[in-house]
């Protein structure tokens, strides 16, 4: 079939849903100017205006046992290594009161496939840290997760869930999606929940009006049709959430860090995202998932720079100033910033810096937040 992209970038400004050979069309062939002006045409039409969010939170980990064997993972420890661990309370307690002592009110929690911590022990967990701390919200877990409780307990998705919700659990992250295409799954994530499981997973969580965000992790083996379905995939199940629900309340796109990981080096994967490829695919976001109302940069992973052009292609998010990040950053994301400096990159990128909550609530920064520099092994200031 013949496209042209002056037809598809209109049928994009109308907010219909574009086929993945059309948005394979535009992403190959459409200039990057004209995808940014589409981009952030959609972007004013779901957040209007020149505020860009922003939030506080702390990305730890409840243990770095998996046995999923993921080929980008440098984070994860096989059971029984020397190095591995499960987060004591204590250790618990004192990153949520460092998190409070920074302004922010949420933990980030997630880890890995551990043979041994079912329903129970995450349920225990999240009960207990609510108990302790009524203000803290969490945002925690993701599908792979889910799917691996479940399995371990012979239940399913909704029970599983349902559980982790009167426990505490807050939110769901979109962790664990990659790329939703099993033949690339295969490849890098064989131990983790296929595509069609991650997405049921997300649907049984928006019958429950638990709100999630989607992500997708590009630029490895998978194909440029294959990220296309992707967001083809994500669209669907957020068409079929129920009316009163947020369903995926964000999409944070992020490129393949390959340092030292075994998918670089067993199936030569790179790291060539260039700057341009990724506000390309920030654009392309907005495209494709015209039913998504917020898209986050992750500066986290493509630095300051680049962070602040996608916020004129589409992003109208800027993410976490992440207090403690362990997972990418094992793979070679070294960007870092504080809760001046992330408000002062949104201001040089043209824009009004605006506190959020995981539901993208504005929230005022608190009092006792604290301006310093943080110690240079957590914050290293891009």
């Amino acid at each position: 079939m013949d496209y042209s992209t002056d037809d598809l970038l209109e049928k994009a400004l109308r907010l219909e849903f574009l086929t993945a050979d059309e948005g394979l069309f535009l992403f190959e062939n459409a200039p990057t100017a004209a995808l940014m002006f589409v981009g952030n045409a959609i972007r004013q039409h779901h957040v209007p205006g020149d505020t860009v969010t922003w939030i506080i939170d702390r990305n730890s980990n409840t243990t770095n046992v998996c046995i999923a064997n993921c080929k980008f993972c440098n984070f994860y420890r096989r059971p029984g290594h020397e190095e591995s661990y499960i987060t004591t309370i204590e250790e618990y307690k004192q990153k949520i009161e460092e998190t409070f002592a920074f302004g922010g009110d949420q933990l980030l929690l997630q880890g890995g496939h551990h043979p041994d911590l079912g329903l129970s022990y995450y349920a225990d967990l999240f009960s207990t840290l609510k108990s302790m701390y009524p203000q803290l919200k969490l945002h925690a877990l993701g599908p792979p997760e889910i799917a691996h409780i479940t399995k371990l307990e012979n239940s399913t998705h909704t029970e599983v869930l349902r559980t982790l919700k009167e426990a505490g659990l807050d939110s769901l992250p979109g962790a664990g999606a990659e790329i939703l295409d099993d033949r690339v799954r295969r490849l890098i994530s064989k131990g983790k929940c296929g595509a069609q499981e991650w997405l049921d997973i997300m649907r049984a969580a928006h019958q429950l009006d638990i709100t999630t965000s989607a992500t997708m992790m590009f630029g490895h083996i998978e194909t440029n049709l294959e990220r296309m379905e992707h967001f083809v995939a994500l669209r669907q199940v957020q068409s079929e959430k129920p009316a009163a629900a947020k369903g995926f309340l964000a999409f944070i796109p992020w490129p393949f860090m390959d340092e030292d990981t075994i998918l670089k080096k067993i199936k030569r994967a790179r790291n060539q995202c260039t700057g341009d490829e990724y506000v390309r695919m920030i654009a392309m976001s907005r495209i494709m998932l015209p039913n998504i109302k917020n898209v986050q940069a992750s500066w986290l992973t493509v630095g300051k720079k680049v962070a602040q052009l996608c916020l004129h292609s589409g992003a109208n998010d800027f993410g976490s100033i992440m207090i403690e990040e362990n997972v990418v950053s094992a793979a070679g994301a070294a960007f870092r910033f504080t809760a001046d400096g992330i408000q002062q990159a949104i201001r040089e990128a043209g824009y009004i810096p605006q506190l959020r909550n995981q539901q993208y609530e504005f929230r005022e920064i608190p009092e006792n937040i604290r301006q310093q520099e943080l110690d240079s092994t957590k914050m290293l200031v891009d």
